[in-house]
């Protein structure tokens, strides 16, 4: 029996790299795959050639008009959800939809209040080999209300459509997409509908604002870490996030990296622009989101005496600079692409309003998740086909690295254009490979690392210099959730290419009356290592 699974699971990899022929390896191999599976070596490491028919992504020029929704009341309405609530509606969700979602939490509040992550995918259990994970984070300042309730939404949408409307299910099937609706829900619990400004509720319930609070690339950040903080530094280790948005209120911009700068001595706005070596990417992910957006592209300032936003977006440093923000956090030390929605100029708007919202943000919120299938995707393995875990990765010229999963696996989020890979790894020489990206669909790109006569570290260079950056950058690993134990190791190997074919909507569909996908209740919570979570009963 072993060996008929080891040769299922060698075929899987061979279909994924695309070294068989048309027709082999068509059938699912067996569940019990232990992580330890090969990677043939391909014969070249050119880039992977795919008819444009398999990946037909133009995610401009799809999906152009929002889709029908109504919640059903009896799950979800467009109210405000108390801790309580929201924690029994996500439940009720991975009960109602087990084949979509999965639920789970990376750890606790100051006051002792689950931090929950609803996962929906067309495998909310398990990793699936070839295809990127990424997270929407909300409610980080618990006065922030909008983008809580948006993401609750946003779950119901997406497991209610999956049926229905091809483009959602092509989302779902080639991604796996996890919810955080709050990171502060002690805040939040100290808030007021109908607040619009000040700050009651902002900070978590030891005073300590949270989007402050991380490790800072250009300054020293003395902040006491908060448990809140040190949940997302965990999960984000753990999970190899590709792309990533952060839900605010106060303003209707997005606003990316940098949020800080070396120059700054004092914050104040209309600073200086602090650019990333991807600003390119960042600014069109932003306008991705301002641009689908109900109002947000026009730039019109919330109130007389705010700043307006040309296109709906800004640089964060040059909005004003900050220390120890959640994004550049996200994007120095892990590699993951996050931005900041800033979905609401009222803080806390009453709850009427929040049907409005959504209706202003729901075709961002899509497409923006979208985005993560565009660039170039690919393996690192050694010359016997085996992954190379924790590759040290970068795009020559942009000096901000990014690293393999435990599979080999890596993701990386680029504009159309001709490139060079560098790639390091302890053990291996390193390897340079030219490789070009279209807009249609992405690159993938295999590599194959020879060894080296003998052991070295690896460094990667960071574009500035700062009293507390080291020239060493951890990237994190790639096991999973610490307070998630105790179940098998699975991977689900696909058999067809890592991303599916996006399709061509651009009409509303309408949906039908949420109906149950299957029986049985995913309330316990469990994982495995590795760069991919599974839940028990």
């Amino acid at each position: 029996m072993r060996t008929v699974k080891s040769v299922a699971v060698v075929i899987c990899w061979c279909a994924l790299i695309g070294l068989l022929p048309d027709g082999i390896g068509a059938a699912q191999p067996e569940s019990s795959a232990t992580g330890e599976e090969r990677i043939l070596q391909r014969k070249s490491d050119d880039p992977i050639g795919v008819p444009d028919a398999h990946y037909p992504y133009d995610n401009s020029s799809i999906l152009q008009k929002q889709r029908a929704y109504q919640p059903d009341v009896g799950e979800l309405d467009f109210v405000y959800h108390n801790h309580d609530e929201m924690t029994r509606y996500l439940r009720a969700t991975t009960a109602r939809y087990p084949n979509l979602t999965a639920l789970y939490s990376i750890g606790k509040s100051a006051q002792g209040r689950d931090l929950w992550v609803l996962v929906v995918s067309a495998s909310p259990y398990e990793h699936m080999l070839g295809k990127p994970d990424v997270k929407y984070i909300g409610n980080i300042h618990g006065n922030e209300a909008v983008g809580r309730e948006l993401l609750l939404h946003l779950a119901q949408y997406l497991v209610s459509s999956y049926a229905s409307d091809p483009y959602i299910k092509w989302l779902l099937d080639n991604t796996r997409i996890h919810l955080l609706p709050s990171l502060n829900p002690d805040g939040y619990a100290a808030s007021k509908e109908g607040t619009c400004d000040g700050g009651q509720g902002r900070y978590n319930s030891r005073g300590f604002d949270l989007n402050r609070n991380f490790p800072d690339y250009f300054k020293q950040n003395n902040k006491r870490s908060q448990p809140e903080t040190e949940a997302v530094k965990d999960w984000i280790s753990k999970i190899q996030f590709v792309l990533s948005g952060s839900l605010h209120g106060g303003a209707l911009v997005v606003s990316y990296p940098y949020d800080n700068t070396p120059n700054a001595i004092f914050h104040s706005y209309l600073s200086q622009p602090s650019l990333t070596p991807d600003d390119d990417v960042f600014k069109h992910l932003s306008l991705t989101y301002a641009n689908n957006h109900g109002k947000m592209s026009r730039g019109v300032a919330c109130k007389t005496a705010s700043p307006s936003f040309e296109n709906g977006i800004t640089n964060g440093a040059a909005w004003y600079p900050l220390t120890g923000g959640m994004q550049d956090f996200n994007y120095v030390w892990h590699g993951c692409m996050e931005v900041t929605l800033e979905v609401s100029c009222c803080k806390f708007p009453p709850a009427y309003e929040l049907r409005k919202y959504w209706d202003d943000n729901q075709l961002s919120l899509l497409k923006f998740l979208a985005e993560v299938h565009r660039g170039v995707q690919g393996f690192i393995v050694d010359p016997t086909g085996n992954p190379v875990e924790r590759a040290q990765l970068k795009i020559k010229g942009r000096d901000i690295g990014f690293t393999t999963t435990k599979y080999g696996e890596f993701w990386r989020i680029l504009m159309p254009g001709v490139y060079k890979l560098e790639v390091f790894a302890d053990g291996f020489l390193p390897k340079e490979i030219d490789f070009m990206i279209v807009e249609q669909h992405p690159t993938l790109l295999n590599v194959t690392l020879q060894p080296s006569k003998r052991t070295t570290h690896t460094i990667v260079q960071m574009p500035f210099s700062s009293p507390n950056t080291q020239s060493e950058v951890s990237f994190g690993d790639t096991e999973t959730v610490s307070n998630i134990e105790g179940v098998k190791d699975l991977v689900q190997l696909p058999v067809t290419s890592p991303v599916q074919q996006m399709p061509d909507v651009a009409a509303s569909v309408s949906l039908p009356a949420n109906t149950p996908s299957g029986d049985g209740k995913t309330d316990g919570i469990s994982a495995s290592g590795g760069d991919r979570l599974i839940f028990t009963p």
